[in-house]
C-alpha cells in the first residue's frame, strides 16, 4: 500500500505528484498482474496540506480509473475529509461514503 507523506502542501504538491505517479503505476502494474481492483493508499501520517492534497488525491484517483482500478484511501484525517466536503469532492474520494 503506498502512502502519503506528513505534509502536503502547494510548494510540494509536483514533486510529491511525480513519485507517487510513479508509485500508483508500479502498484497498478502489480494489482492487474494478481486480477485485483483496488489500490490502498494511506493517508494516516498526513499532518500537514491544503486543498493541494486534495489535487493529488483526485489526480492519483483519475489515474487508477484510466488503469481500471479504484482508488481506496485509508485512515485519513477528519480535517481532509472536511475539505474535501467543503471542496465539494468527496464522494469522489469517498464514494459510497465509504471514508476511512
Amino acid at each position: 500500500m503506498l502512502k502519503l507523506p506528513a505534509s502536503v502542501r502547494l510548494a510540494q504538491a509536483t514533486g510529491l505528484w511525480t513519485q507517487l505517479q510513479a508509485g500508483l503505476r508500479a502498484e497498478a502494474a502489480q494489482i492487474g498482474n494478481a486480477a485485483g481492483k483496488t489500490l490502498g493508499l494511506n493517508a494516516g501520517e498526513l499532518r500537514e496540506f491544503d486543498s493541494s492534497a486534495l489535487t493529488l488525491l483526485l489526480q492519483a484517483a483519475r489515474l487508477c480509473g484510466q488503469q481500471g482500478l479504484t482508488l481506496q484511501i485509508h485512515n485519513a484525517p477528519a480535517k481532509l475529509q472536511e475539505l474535501a466536503r467543503v471542496y465539494g469532492v468527496a464522494e469522489l474520494l469517498w464514494p459510497n461514503n465509504a471514508q476511512a
